[in-house]
């Protein structure tokens, strides 16, 4: 099949050209739903192919009207970032390109640019220098791969080599994990073989901070290999675990650290919120992802170890096709479960390249202020209550007065009707037996005025949902 190569990928770039300028006006939700997206779709298996350029235009007049405004400005559903153009156009490089980055010798300039772009995030991140990183799809997979050293390292202390032998027969592994931890990490405890329900859950405060007192109570009573995981950055209030009390408490007694930071770990960036973090840089593997704060394309992780070689022995595939190691040489596929995978340091090369150790910290603290300007609006409103302490980018919000069914209901009115008022999107969680909006400020294109938009669009939502009720 011929086809104009230039030509193709030129209307590609006319799409998502005008796709992303689209966004300031259209910021709020999809048009079609999932339900007329699949009946849209819905087709046998063609007999023969299409020319790629009328596949490229089907697409897009097919998939536009299903998408969410993810990328634009008024996104506050999940904390994720805008996909920054420079590392769109990075990523697009590493499609075009087509390198399988899985190991340094085939595809040089992919595994070069993955090293530069790990010393550079272990600085920015400020953690102990020569910590390994691993770049994968995301936190739940960072996560995985965290928790897997430190498998490996607490076991091998008691005598037993995991990743030869597996875990039947292995010593049993106490967990122990903050009662309010992210969804990923039982996530990752189960694919690593852990279970998600074999753990010694940590009592929290009110902002979802693991208790050192609990976990000191708990810890004591385990005997053999021990794993603390703590949270830097609760999803729904963005709180910091003590992490100097946690881990001289874990350290005391032999324990593995591992950090799940997916998007807090960033407050490493800025000097106005590294306190937040302070003694994390004691732990012994972090988790955070690109697609968040750095603002790089969807899919970026980052699994950040101290102990190199126990990452590499977590991880390590071989073959004898595969090339030969020189000592001292770096592996990309040495610290990620996958041996094919794309060129994922790339794009996070740019970014950083693109913005800067002062860019990242100007974004970070941009929206942690753009936080608190949604809190201090909303909060104005007569029966809005701001249910979190901002210290970062997240903010949860509660609507109505009664008791928690009554607030339910009101509050997930709210944000039925922002939603479908489509100025902003918005989202609803489960928090310490209430129900609340979700607010996350991560969009690199999102600015002041976007944040009052948006604030007034939730209270005149409100205003709507109270006189009706």
């Amino acid at each position: 099949m011929t086809y104009d190569l230039r030509h193709l990928l030129g209307r590609a770039v006319e799409h998502a050209a005008t796709y992303r300028q689209s966004l300031t006006e259209n910021s709020g939700k999809p048009q079609v739903g999932y339900y007329d997206m699949r009946a849209a779709l819905a087709a046998p298996l063609p007999d023969t192919g299409s020319a790629p350029e009328a596949v490229l235009e089907e697409l897009v007049r097919v998939a536009e009207p299903g998408l969410m405004p993810m990328a634009g400005p008024r996104f506050f559903g999940f904390v994720i970032g805008a996909s920054h153009p420079a590392g769109v156009a990075a990523d697009w490089m590493v499609s075009a390109w087509g390198q399988n980055a899985g190991y340094h010798t085939p595809t040089p300039a992919a595994a070069a640019m993955e090293e530069i772009a790990e010393g550079w995030l272990v600085d920015i991140l400020d953690l102990p220098q020569g910590s390994s990183v691993g770049f994968v799809t995301g936190a739940t997979v960072a996560n995985a791969v965290g928790l897997s050293a430190a498998r490996t390292k607490v076991l091998l202390d008691a005598g037993w080599d995991v990743d030869a032998d597996g875990l039947f027969g292995a010593p049993e592994v106490t967990v122990l994990v903050g009662d309010d931890a992210h969804s990923s990490v039982f996530s990752a405890l189960q694919m690593i073989g852990f279970g998600y329900r074999r753990v010694t859950r940590i009592a929290t405060d009110g902002q979802g901070r693991m208790r050192p007192d609990s976990l000191a109570a708990e810890i004591g009573k385990a005997s053999g290999p021990k794993i603390v995981i703590a949270q830097a950055g609760q999803i729904n209030t963005g709180a910091y675990d003590p992490f100097g009390e946690i881990v001289e408490i874990a350290h005391a007694h032999q324990a593995w650290v591992h950090v799940d930071g997916a998007f807090g770990l960033w407050a490493r960036a800025t000097p106005e919120l590294k306190h937040l973090t302070e003694s994390i840089e004691g732990a012994d593997s972090w988790v955070t992802d690109g697609h968040k704060w750095l603002q790089v394309p969807y899919d970026s992780g980052f699994a950040i170890v101290r102990d190199r070689e126990v990452h590499q022995r977590a991880m390590t595939q071989w073959g004898s096709y595969l090339p030969s190691i020189n000592q001292g040489d770096r592996v990309p596929s040495a610290f990620v479960p996958e041996l094919s995978r794309r060129a994922r340091g790339m794009p996070v090369w740019a970014m950083l390249k693109t913005l800067g150790r002062s860019g990242v910290a100007e974004l970070v603290d941009r929206h942690c202020g753009f936080a608190k300007q949604f809190a201090a609006r909303l909060g104005a409103e007569p029966d809005i209550r701001i249910m979190n302490e901002v210290t970062i980018n997240q903010v949860i919000v509660n609507f109505g007065e009664g008791d928690a069914a009554v607030r339910k209901a009101a509050t997930e009115a709210v944000i039925a009707r922002v939603q479908q008022d489509g100025v902003c999107f918005v989202g609803g969680a489960a928090w310490k037996g209430d129900w609340v909006m979700r607010i996350s400020v991560s969009s690199g294109e999102t600015t002041a005025d976007d944040v009052d938009m948006s604030a007034d669009a939730i209270i005149s939502a409100w205003r709507t949902v109270r006189a009706n009720r």
